[in-house]
Parts: structure tokens; sequence; C-alpha cells
């Protein structure tokens, strides 16, 4: 099987700056696509940025300050923060598409991290 383990949300002020990370493990092939959701309360889950092996993709609302990466070495994308606004608080989600020896394409949900920004 594959976990997907987040951490860096927490409490922030607006203006301030957060970096999320999100490392999966287990018998893992090869790793598609990687992402960042959120989902604040009374509304639906929306994707915020993805990265394949050579584009990003951002969320308008967040273009321009938050960046998203990844480490191919240790399985692990990575969402910088950056002028967060009370908009930006939720639980942030990370998906990761990959597959396992043996197996075809999968998608994988991490545990969610809470971001709260307020002052």
């Amino acid at each position: 099987q594959v976990q997907l383990v987040e951490s860096g949300g927490g409490l922030v002020q607006p203006g301030g700056s957060l970096r999320l990370s999100c490392a999966a493990s287990g018998r893992i092939f090869n790793i598609y696509a990687m992402g960042w959701y959120r989902q604040a309360p009374g509304k639906q889950r929306e994707l915020v940025a993805t990265i394949t092996s050579g584009d990003t993709d951002y969320a308008d609302s967040v273009k321009g300050r938050f960046t998203i990466f990844r480490d191919n070495a240790k399985n692990t994308v990575y969402l910088q923060m950056n002028s967060l606004t009370p908009e930006d608080t939720a639980v942030y989600y990370c998906n990761i598409n990959l597959r396992r020896a043996g197996f075809g394409l999968e998608s994988y949900w991490g545990q969610g991290t809470q971001v709260t920004v307020s002052s």
C-alpha cells in the first residue's frame, strides 16, 4: 500500500507564509501528477495547484502567491504559500497519482492539514 503524510499546516496571520509538505511512502514504481486541493467549511473541495514532470498549474485565486514544487528523490510535494489571506483558510489535501509495480494508475489522498489565516 501507499501512504501519504501531510505536514505544515497551522495558524498564521494575514500576510504570513506557510509551507505544506506531503510525503508518499510504499512500493511506488512511478509518480505522475501531484497536487494540492483545499476545502473550506460549507464549500466544495477545489483545486489549488498541480505539478507534473514539467508543468505546474494554479487556481487563479493563488497565482503569484503559492508555489508548488516536488522532490522526486523523496516522493514529496510541497506547497509554499505566501501573502496568505483569511480566504485561504481551509483544510488542504495532497493528491498523488502513481503506479505501483504490477498495478495500473492509482490516485491517493493525504489526510488533510488545517490552514487557518486569522489575526
